[in-house]
């Protein structure tokens, strides 16, 4: 038996944020004949944050053959460009995850190891380096996890609650050898939570993350849990997507309570040149006092889900923000995005010892 006292805490997404982080868009590659809207997606996107907070954008390569992030964001207020060189766009999987110190409340960025969802595209060394890069503009506290582990895979209620996927810790290419006790308690180290909900029912069709949770399942506040479903019985989908709502049916929060679980139906089957594009509602931002929701142009859907995370999260403004053209490159606006929270002021914590076996 090992007790785990984690110096962290990871702050809920919906906590006071400081900041928005973005990896402003660049890779042809992520979507091949499909680039032309992606930088007005991102546009639109960075406008929205920037009401409501800071935005830190990550500028790309020096030399760029695409639209640049200075030339299409202007003297947009709020937004502040960064001359550091990336990959790609997916700064939630390879930017620091941020979380606060229990003694001081300071903000902590933690930096796991990245390497593209296992090897899967090339290079990556620049996105592997911008965790480090991002700590060191901020002058934050590093640290840093000899874990593979990407920001997606991640999804925290405040309260010492994590869920997160087998599929994407425990691939060959990630963390080879590593026993399940050996990932919790470096998840339970760096983000000082308590207890890991394994939600492996199945993932979406076309996600290349092995199935990142932020597309199946994402807590609204502390109790209450969104989990994707499909729309239609016969999309492949639909089997795996009712073994997690099931799994989460069954779990628990740390008291032993079970959690509310509420289905949000994906949309119906896209294929782009062939390719089945993986469109979930679940890949919603929170923002001070908004909720930037990704809709695929698909009417019943859309507004399904507008109105059910409107009617959950009464308090903030849901805001509706087209992916039709982003979700191409295999991701929506949470994959795109990293939040920085509020510096939180020192206070006292309760919480017993972590014991893990």
């Amino acid at each position: 038996m090992k007790t785990i006292n984690s110096p962290h805490v990871w702050p809920a997404e919906w906590a006071s944020q400081a900041a928005t982080w973005i990896a402003w868009p660049h890779n042809l590659e992520t979507w091949p004949g499909h680039f032309t809207n992606v930088p007005n997606t991102f546009v639109r996107f960075i406008t929205e944050l920037s009401r409501v907070q800071r935005v830190h954008v990550l500028s790309g390569p020096a030399a760029m053959t695409t639209p640049t992030a200075r030339e299409r964001l202007g003297e947009l207020a709020n937004v502040t460009i960064h001359d550091l060189p990336t990959n790609d766009c997916w700064i939630r999987d390879y930017g620091p995850t941020f979380v606060s110190r229990k003694d001081d409340g300071a903000t902590i960025a933690v930096d796991w190891r990245y390497n593209a969802w296992g090897g899967k595209y090339t290079p990556f060394d620049d996105d592997a380096r911008a965790a480090q890069s991002i700590a060191k503009i901020l002058s934050f506290p590093q640290s840093r996890s000899s874990m593979h582990c990407e920001g997606g895979a991640l999804e925290g209620n405040g309260e010492g609650l994590l869920m997160t996927t087998s599929s994407c810790l425990f691939t060959p290419t990630r963390n080879p050898g590593w026993p399940v006790s050996m990932v919790e308690t470096e998840l339970k180290l760096q983000l000082g939570v308590h207890k890991i909900l394994w939600v492996d029912g199945g993932g979406l069709a076309g996600d290349d993350t092995d199935g990142h949770i932020d597309q199946l399942a994402r807590f609204v506040s502390p109790n209450v849990v969104v989990v994707a479903t499909s729309s239609r019985p016969d999309d492949p989908n639909h089997q795996g997507l009712q073994a997690n709502l099931q799994i989460l049916k069954k779990a628990t929060d740390l008291q032993g309570a079970p959690l509310t679980v509420m289905p949000l139906p994906t949309p119906p089957p896209r294929f782009v040149d062939g390719i089945r594009v993986p469109e979930s509602y679940c890949n919603f931002v929170f923002a001070n006092g908004i909720v930037l929701v990704p809709t695929f142009r698909h009417d019943q859907t859309d507004h399904l889900a507008l109105d059910l995370l409107g009617q959950l999260i009464p308090n903030r403004r849901i805001v509706p923000l087209d992916a039709y053209d982003l979700v191409f490159g295999l991701g929506a606006f949470h994959c795109a995005s990293q939040q920085q929270p509020s510096h939180r002021p020192a206070e006292v914590h309760n919480h017993q010892p972590v014991v893990t076996g």
